[in-house]
C-alpha cells in the first residue's frame, strides 16, 4: 500500500520548487493533491504533468479569501483534508536594520506568516471534526542562525516555527499532528527570484545555484527540493503518526556551525600567525 493511500493533501506554493516536487510525490504515494499558488500557467502545466489525482486553484497566500476558499472548496469537493503544507514564501534582499523597508517587510509578513496562520485557522473546523490530520508549515535554517538570510526572512521564519509549536499543542489533543520542516540551502529558483529575476525564468539558474550550495554544508552536496519532498512524505504519512509539535532541520549540517575543515583552516593560521609572532621576538 502506497504511504498516501486516500488521502487528500493542500499544498499551498506548490507550483515550483519544494512544493512541486512534494506534489509530484504525494501523487506517486496515493494521494489527491490540490496545488495551489499565483501562477497559473505554472500550475496548470504541473497538474497536466501530474494528472487526474491532481488540480490547480490560483491563491494568492497574502490573501485571506483566497486562502478561506480554497480550504473550504477542497473539503466540499473530496470531503475531508488530510495533510495541508503550508510552503508559499519568497526571498528578499539582506539589509540593514537602518534600511528596513516597511512596505518589504509586511508583504513579507503577509505571504510568510499571516498565511500560515489564516491557513491553519480555516482548516482546524475541518481536521477537528475529523478528529484527524497533518498540518506542514515550512520554516527555514535562517530561524535558528542569523546571518543565513535577510532579517526580516529570518524572523518570519522564526515565527513560523514557534507558531507551529503553538497550535501543535492545541491541535495534538485531537489527533492533528502540527510540525515544521525547515529546509538548508535547497536548489530552487527562489534564489534568482531574490535578486530581481522573473520567476517565470529563474528555474534557469539552478545550475549555478547547484554549484554555489555544493560545499555549503558538511554533506558534500547541494540539497534538492526532493530531500524536502521526502521529509513532508514522512511528517504526512502513519509513519509519522506520533510526531508532533516538532521543526525537522533538513539542511545537511548547516546548522551545526562551521564546517570542520574551515575550523581546522582557521586554527591553523591562528597558530601560524602566533608561531610567526614569536620568532619575530
Amino acid at each position: 500500500m502506497k504511504a498516501l493511500e486516500g488521502k487528500v493533501a493542500i499544498i499551498v506554493g506548490g507550483t515550483s520548487g519544494i512544493g512541486a516536487r512534494t506534489a509530484e510525490l504525494f501523487v506517486e504515494e496515493g494521494a489527491t493533491v490540490v496545488v495551489a499558488g499565483r501562477r497559473s500557467e505554472a500550475g496548470e502545466s504541473l497538474v497536466l504533468k501530474l494528472g487526474p489525482s491532481a488540480s490547480f486553484v490560483k491563491t494568492d497566500a497574502a490573501n485571506a479569501a483566497d486562502i478561506k476558499n480554497l480550504i473550504e472548496g477542497t473539503a466540499a469537493k473530496f470531503g475531508r483534508i488530510d495533510c495541508l503544507f503550508n510552503n508559499a514564501g519568497y526571498g528578499i534582499p539582506q539589509r540593514s536594520i537602518v534600511d528596513l523597508d516597511i512596505e518589504e517587510f509586511d508583504g513579507q509578513m503577509a505571504v510568510v506568516v499571516r498565511a500560515v496562520m489564516l491557513a491553519m485557522k480555516f482548516v482546524a473546523p475541518i481536521m477537528l471534526a475529523q478528529r484527524s490530520g497533518c498540518i506542514l508549515n515550512t520554516g527555514s535554517i535562517a530561524a535558528h542562525r542569523s546571518g543565513l538570510s535577510s532579517q526580516t526572512y529570518s524572523m518570519a521564519k522564526a515565527a513560523v516555527i514557534h507558531a507551529t509549536r503553538c497550535v501543535s499543542a492545541e491541535l495534538g489533543e485531537s489527533n492533528i499532528r502540527v510540525n515544521s520542516i525547515s529546509p538548508g540551502s535547497i536548489v530552487t529558483g527562489v534564489f534568482a527570484k531574490g535578486v530581481g529575476v522573473d520567476p517565470n525564468i529563474a528555474d534557469r539558474f539552478l545550475e549555478t545555484v547547484t554549484k554555489r550550495f555544493a560545499s555549503a554544508q558538511p554533506i558534500p552536496r547541494a540539497g534538492m527540493p526532493e530531500d524536502i519532498a521526502r521529509a513532508a512524505l514522512y511528517l504526512a504519512s502513519d509513519a509519522g503518526s506520533f510526531v508532533n509539535g516538532i521543526d525537522l532541520v533538513v539542511d545537511g549540517g548547516v546548522i551545526t556551525g562551521n564546517r570542520f575543515s574551515q575550523g581546522k583552516e582557521a586554527r591553523r593560521e591562528l597558530v601560524d600567525a602566533l608561531e610567526a609572532e614569536i620568532s619575530a621576538g
